[in-house]
């Protein structure tokens, strides 16, 4: 057997890191332990419940965002369809539904690897990233639920953008 040395590394926790973003904020957050934070964001279309879990086994920062929009089973096809157009879209994250729950909500993960830091600004940016896609595609999201749209007409009636004054 070799004498080569073992060292357990201590590694900061990135949910600390995140909780104090949250705090520094004066967002509401709770800690549902070591591995678990949720905050609550207010937006300009909805309140987001950003949940960042902390996956030891593969070494990843994971934040689900989700917000108040249940998908009916009549409109869970096209809605499906609006969020592979969507997907085909965005570099980073990507939205999902999840059919139990009849929610939509995006995902995106932090690879911390090799026992790599997560700093503040990175949180920040995982969350920005969230709150920013959700608040662009949530419009389309609406119009494909509520006004019964189709999934290529809602995209494109969300993403229509003015300019100027009236």
């Amino acid at each position: 057997m070799s004498d080569i040395a073992y060292i357990d590394e201590h590694r900061i926790n990135p949910l600390d890191v995140v909780e104090r973003v949250a705090a520094g904020n004066d967002w509401s957050f709770e800690r549902a332990g070591d591995d678990e934070i949720t905050i609550l964001v207010t937006g300009r279309w909805s309140d987001y419940q950003l949940s960042y879990t902390w996956m030891g086994d593969i070494e990843a920062l994971h934040l689900a965002c989700a917000f108040d929009l249940k998908i009916p089973d009549r409109r869970r096809a096209e809605v499906q369809t609006l969020i592979s157009l969507i997907n085909e879209q965005l570099w980073v994250g990507h939205f999902d539904l999840w059919m139990r729950e009849g929610m939509v909500m995006f995902r995106h993960a932090l690879v911390l690897a090799g026992g790599v830091e997560a700093s503040g600004r990175q949180c920040e940016v995982l969350l920005s990233t969230a709150l920013d896609t959700c608040e662009r595609y949530f419009t389309a999201f609406q119009f494909v639920v509520w006004a019964g749209k189709e999934a290529k007409e809602a995209l494109a009636a969300a993403m229509f953008e003015t300019s100027g004054e009236a």
